[in-house]
């Protein structure tokens, strides 16, 4: 009795249609004739309200409502969550539906507001967008139901808690998991894939076909054949691909809710599993004052779930990242020649001279390509039209630092370091677009 009372919530209606019956109360001292008129309409407010009390807590059937989440949610992407909810009361009700989402998301006021005839369903989609990984707790699911009366609620919890991990986007994943290997690249922005050249392992001696390299010819097997033959190349395999992410505070810098890190951890994701599919050898780790989530380049099927479950685990932190480790442990450890994707920050010039002679030690054993990024919200400064001195004075030094970044790139060029400076959210293209483009010119 008491938990049913606890559920019992008085709605606007109530107090309107009381507030009205007390006015006419008080008006019956004036006016003496309405006086029969508004007992009349108390005694029926009355009979209402122990019927819609009736219908909520004693009639058959109830509201039955499941919340149905994703084994994780994908971080930086839209998630769908669902709700499903049957009404198997003998009534239309009112349904005000409350769901209690993470704290994470700072969302104190979702609600849904629907009708649902008896015996009726319905289903519920809205979408999330986390911003951080870790686990994420979604508290009750409340439903506040009403008769057709309507002068109260009867709340019913469901679903009282759960916990869901939010993982790297694999949303991104497997939007371009297949992408290396379609007709349909520059649909996504990205360079197609040159499947014949002469930089790449040989596989087989084919038919001449029109659009074939003539340089191809194979003439020994043309001349035992009669007709026109040719070479058939394939990209190199088994090549190891690192991602060097560099967890330092230079990458806490958020733009668009999203860290840098977490840009480089998704474009990580991504760009091991599109290696893999190429047949190379795909690994990882990360460094700042030390190397750690260390996974080897290997080419096993548990790769992706390793590499997913380290990236899970990665946090940046507010030290000064140390490339000279970063260099003494590439020698140690890497014996092979390999594609190091260094995802890193740089905003002064001065910034890059300090690091500069470990990154040319690093490109000297391994190709190496630095990766770091664009400040999207100085660019949108410096294109606004200034209109006060301040303000002149202001883009002027934001266009200093966004030339500074041009200039980090010639720089490291100079030296025969590959670069990519990119705005976060084309990370993941460009750094597809930057692979591809070495698997085509046989860099590695």
């Amino acid at each position: 009795m008491k938990k049913a009372f606890k559920s019992i919530y008085l709605k606007r209606r109530f107090f309107i249609v009381l507030t009205a019956i007390i006015v006419g109360f008080l008006l019956s001292f004036i006016f003496q004739d309405i006086l029969g008129a508004i007992r009349i309409l108390f005694f029926v407010f009355l009979i209402l309200f122990l019927v819609d009390l009736l219908l909520l807590f004693f009639s058959k059937g109830g509201i039955h409502a499941e919340r149905i989440l994703p084994d994780k949610l994908s971080n930086g992407d839209e998630n769908a969550i669902q709700i499903q909810l049957a009404n198997n009361y003998l009534f239309k009700a009112s349904i005000k539906l409350i769901d209690e989402l993470p704290f994470q998301f700072q969302k104190r006021d979702f609600g849904l507001d629907s009708v649902v005839k008896s015996g009726g369903s319905k289903t519920y989609d809205y979408n999330v967008r986390p911003t951080e990984r870790g686990v994420y707790s979604f508290g009750s699911l409340n439903i506040f139901v009403s008769s057709p009366i309507g002068f109260l609620a009867k709340k019913i919890t469901f679903d009282s808690s759960k916990e869901v991990p939010v993982y790297p986007s694999f949303l991104q994943l497997r939007k371009y998991d297949l992408i290396a290997f379609t007709n349909r690249l520059f649909e996504y922005g990205l360079k197609k894939i040159r499947r014949i050249g002469h930089t790449m392992e040989f596989e087989q001696i084919k038919d001449y076909i029109q659009g074939d390299d003539i340089r191809n010819i194979n003439w020994k097997a043309t001349a035992k054949k009669g007709q026109l033959m040719v070479n058939q190349f394939q990209d190199e395999k088994s090549q190891p691909i690192y991602s060097v992410i560099d967890k330092g505070r230079v990458m806490k810098m958020p733009f668009n809710e999203l860290s840098l890190l977490d840009y480089a951890i998704n474009a990580t994701l991504v760009i091991s599993n599109i290696a893999l599919k190429k047949n190379d050898k795909a690994g990882m780790f990360s460094f700042s004052n030390t190397i750690a989530n260390r996974v080897a380049a290997e080419r096993r099927s548990s790769q992706m779930n390793l590499i997913l479950e380290t990236l899970y685990n990665l946090e940046s932190n507010f030290v000064e990242s140390d490339f000279s480790r970063l260099y003494v442990d590439i020698k140690r450890n890497l014996n092979q020649r390999s594609l190091l994707l260094l995802y890193t920050n740089f905003e002064t010039l001065d910034a890059l001279n300090r690091q500069l002679p470990y990154l040319q030690a690093i490109s000297k054993q391994h190709l190496l390509v630095v990766i770091f990024f664009e400040n999207t919200e100085l660019l949108d400064f410096a294109n606004k039209k200034a209109e006060t001195t301040q303000q002149i004075f202001e883009q002027t030094i934001a266009e200093k630092f966004i030339y500074e970044k041009k200039l980090i790139v010639n720089e490291l060029r100079k030296y025969g370091i590959q670069t990519i400076l990119t705005k976060p959210e084309d990370l993941t293209i460009n750094t597809i677009n930057k692979y591809l483009e070495i698997k085509a010119r046989g860099l590695l």
